[in-house]
């Protein structure tokens, strides 16, 4: 029996389909977006070239019409999505570089037209802490009291050392300072964490989840460090070699996160989409389907669940 409540099936932590189809009752697909942003951390305003594990498409590798109009993006996205899950529902999913580093007038012009469209149910924003004026959180927090609305933000690892090698440029406490100014408003709130970055044991990244459960935002998403093709720390790994988790050990970590994480946070991922292509390595975590089923098999074989040794700080 799966002692989990936030599930229909045998997954024993918070999906975030099992959030959407409780909530939409349909099948809702994110449909990523290219909105022409940069990054203060690529045009100099903070530093130059992104996060050293960050693509030259800002992490939008999965965006097929990179230089076409944002509508145009979204209705071929969708049809995209239609092909897969014929009764799904649309989010508009801005997802390449950090897209809330505009003016408010600029943010105004890109994002109307999406909340007064029909066929766009939701929009999730990914950015970066310190991108988020609070004339900016007011727009949006406005916003998502009409149509559902998630901002996304790259923490990645709580170890302020590890995300200076990375060029981050922003600190761990800008992130929660954040955070709690969006958790006072309708905004719900994901935020992104990386295993394996370079030097990290498994305990700095159990301490990330931790922190992470302290804070709780709406979501998390967890991802495998990926190396792709022309990052910085690819090149990096190319002169000289850092040790990367094998899947094994990889889906051993996420289960440890998940048992300290709180039973009602949504769980919107449990490992990337790394492009075959452009991926260097870990090859292995281009079979996704095989590391969640792992993960599944693993958790009912020790009889775990998310939140397990979760424990709520008075």
């Amino acid at each position: 029996m799966n002692p989990f409540p936030y599930s229909d099936d045998n997954k024993r932590y918070y999906t975030m389909n099992y959030y959407f189809k409780h909530s939409f009752g349909r099948k809702i697909a994110k449909v990523p977006l290219h909105a022409g942003f940069t990054c203060p951390n690529r045009d100099g305003t903070k530093g130059y070239n992104g996060c050293t594990f960050c693509s030259s498409k800002g992490s939008g590798d999965s965006i097929l019409l990179y230089e076409s109009t944002l509508p145009q993006q979204y209705e071929q996205g969708l049809v995209r999505m239609h092909n897969k899950w014929p009764d799904c529902l649309g989010f508009a999913y801005f997802q390449s570089f950090t897209n809330t580093y505009a003016d408010l007038e600029t943010l105004k012009r890109i994002y109307d037209p999406f909340y007064e469209m029909e066929n766009v149910h939701g929009i999730a924003i990914a950015t970066r802490p310190d991108c988020l004026s609070q004339n900016s959180i007011e727009y949006f927090a406005e916003k998502a009291g009409h149509k559902e609305t998630w901002i996304e933000i790259g923490l990645q690892s709580v170890n302020d050392k590890t995300m200076e090698a990375c060029n981050r440029h922003h600190t761990t406490a800008e992130v929660w300072q954040t955070l709690e100014k969006l958790k006072k408003t309708p905004i719900k709130t994901c935020l992104h964490i990386i295993n394996s970055l370079p030097g990290e044991t498994q305990e700095d990244m159990l301490e990330t989840a931790r922190q992470v459960a302290v804070h709780h935002p709406t979501a998390i998403k967890i991802h495998m460090l990926h190396l792709i093709k022309g990052t910085q720390m690819a090149q990096t790994y190319k002169k000289q070699p850092f040790k990367l988790m094998s899947r094994d050990e990889y889906v051993d970590t996420v289960i440890k996160q998940l048992e300290i994480l709180p039973e009602d946070m949504i769980i919107e991922r449990l490992t990337g989409d790394g492009l075959a292509p452009e991926l260097i390595e870990p090859l292995w975590t281009i079979k996704k389907t095989i590391v969640l089923n792992e993960i599944d098999k693993k958790m009912a074989r020790e009889n775990t669940w998310q939140s397990k040794y979760y424990k709520k700080e008075e």
